[in-house]
């Protein structure tokens, strides 16, 4: 491969996707615990809910997606019931399925949320980037999700 990088620079490169994810990560969590008392996971499965049809998942499915253990998605899903976020439900159809499912209040939280997640990576994303480089970014990285995900 012509101009093929060194060892050094594509390590470098590496590092830097990984800061640059990491410093962006952490300012988007950072405002939305700040703002909703929202740690990543549970973010992440409200994100889910909402923009699931019902605004229900089956809970495997969800902990599977959410890239949770059982036992770490039971502890994530306890305390979002707790605060009235979720509620279980059992499948009508199969005994063996259930649901967690969005509360009114839960689902007036994951929206709120959901638009501060996007107000937030507009300015902390696409303001420096461009509608151009934060397309590219994102095509790059399901790339690179495809290639080296779970086969």
């Amino acid at each position: 491969m012509p101009n093929e990088p060194d060892d050094d620079e594509i390590i470098t490169w590496w590092g830097l996707v990984i800061e640059g994810y990491v410093a962006t990560q952490d300012r988007l969590m950072g405002e939305i615990a700040e703002r909703f008392g929202l740690a990543p996971a549970s973010f992440d499965i409200l994100l889910r809910l909402v923009r699931s049809p019902e605004h229900r998942m089956p809970m495997t499915r969800l902990a599977r997606e959410a890239a949770l253990s059982s036992g770490g998605f039971t502890k994530v899903a306890d305390r979002l019931a707790a605060a009235d976020l979720i509620v279980r439900l059992p499948s009508e159809a199969d005994r063996r399925v259930t649901y967690a499912c969005l509360t009114d209040h839960g689902r007036d939280v994951a929206e709120q949320a959901r638009k501060a997640g996007a107000d937030i990576l507009r300015r902390a994303v696409l303001r420096p980037l461009g509608p151009t480089g934060s397309q590219s970014l994102a095509e790059a990285m399901r790339t690179l999700r495809e290639v080296n995900g779970e086969a």
